[in-house]
């Protein structure tokens, strides 16, 4: 998923599930959407979310061109076949359509060269966050990812990462590499909802 290793799978445990685990080391497609559609429910339902739409698809990877020109009522009832792909499969269908359909009139449809040449992690985290359904926060998780399970380390990665680009964190799913840190990531953020949550009963 790099411009020094083109072509080269990685190996990725997020997704808890070798062939979605698979996809997702192999496609950065894949990877992009399972970071969009990793919001409100467990990181490895979204990220399981590509495998599956490749299949309802008809194929084995996802395909930016493909999606954003399928028909937008039959791109939803494939998010929304049980088992629903998401919790919100309504929304996040048009989130992941409207994603690639940026790919394909910014990126020629190639969701690799979002980084494939950017030279600073500031300038690879603007350009993530110019994506639609990336607010900061996702931009900043996945640059980590990139960074830490990729090998896309532009200068200033960990830095432009935040919090989320340190070294030996368990923050986000850039952090997951098996069952073990899962569950300690999953741990890190119910802590950090808890202590959301105390804040506002504070003030």
């Amino acid at each position: 998923m790099t411009t020094s290793d083109s072509g080269k799978a990685r190996t990725v445990r997020i997704a808890q599930e070798p062939d979605a685990d698979a996809l997702l080391g192999r496609s950065p497609l894949a990877a992009l959407v399972g970071m969009l559609l990793d919001q409100q429910v467990p990181m490895e339902w979204a990220f399981t979310g590509p495998l599956t739409l490749a299949r309802r698809m008809g194929g084995d990877d996802p395909d930016a061109r493909e999606i954003a020109a399928y028909d937008p009522e039959a791109f939803t009832e494939l998010f929304t076949t049980k088992p629903a792909l998401h919790r919100y499969p309504g929304s996040m269908a048009k989130r992941v359509q409207q994603l690639c359909q940026f790919l394909v009139a910014e990126y020629d449809g190639r969701a690799e060269a979002v980084w494939a040449d950017a030279a600073t992690g500031a300038e690879l985290l603007e350009r993530l966050n110019a994506l639609p359904g990336f607010g900061t926060q996702k931009a900043q998780i996945f640059l980590a990812l990139l960074g830490k399970q990729f090998g896309v380390r532009p200068t200033g990665w960990r830095e432009a990462a935040g919090a989320y680009g340190e070294d030996g964190s368990h923050r986000s799913v850039a952090d997951i590499t098996g069952p073990d840190s899962l569950a300690e990531v999953r741990a890190f953020k119910q802590q950090a909802k808890a202590a959301a949550k105390a804040a506002g009963r504070s003030t």
